[in-house]
């Protein structure tokens, strides 16, 4: 699920795993499993920094057709139940939003992963949803989803 709030400029995603919070917040914090799940199924992801600790940093770029997307940010909290991030695509620097991703134990090896994403403006939000934002994150839960099953997580 993705919505955008009506009265914030402030983008949020849930989705249920069958996977503990353990093997999500790996999923998000090891860059070689990142890197294998993260985006659109038509780009491949190249991690050029990463230090998933508090107070560290990331960038990677993601090609498609030839073209490259480079994306940073830093990691201003990280800990097993919650990770508090910058996101910005190079693109647009100016561009930056403030992620908070919660690791919501449901039991049973189920995990609900919740998303906040805020933005600056409403006008910077949309054109987010707009960007293909939508696909990117679909299709990379479905990647994570499979590299579960398969044990890779």
């Amino acid at each position: 699920m993705i919505e955008a709030d009506p009265t914030l400029p402030v983008i949020r995603t849930s989705r249920d795993f069958a996977a503990t919070p353990e093997q999500l917040f790996r999923a998000h914090t090891d860059p070689e499993l990142f890197a294998r799940w993260v985006g659109p199924d038509t780009t491949a992801t190249r991690i050029e920094h990463w230090d998933a600790s508090t107070g560290g940093s990331w960038r990677y770029a993601s090609t498609h057709d030839g073209t490259e997307y480079r994306f940073r940010g830093c990691f201003h909290d990280v800990r097993p139940d919650r990770i508090v991030q910058t996101f910005t695509f190079e693109g647009d620097p100016d561009g930056v939003a403030l992620e908070t991703l919660w690791f919501e134990d449901l039991g049973d090896g189920r995990t609900r992963l919740r998303t906040q994403s805020l933005v600056d403006s409403f006008e910077s939000r949309d054109a987010w949803l707009r960007s293909g934002m939508e696909v990117g994150v679909n299709d990379g839960y479905a990647k994570l989803e499979r590299m579960i099953i398969d044990g890779a997580v």
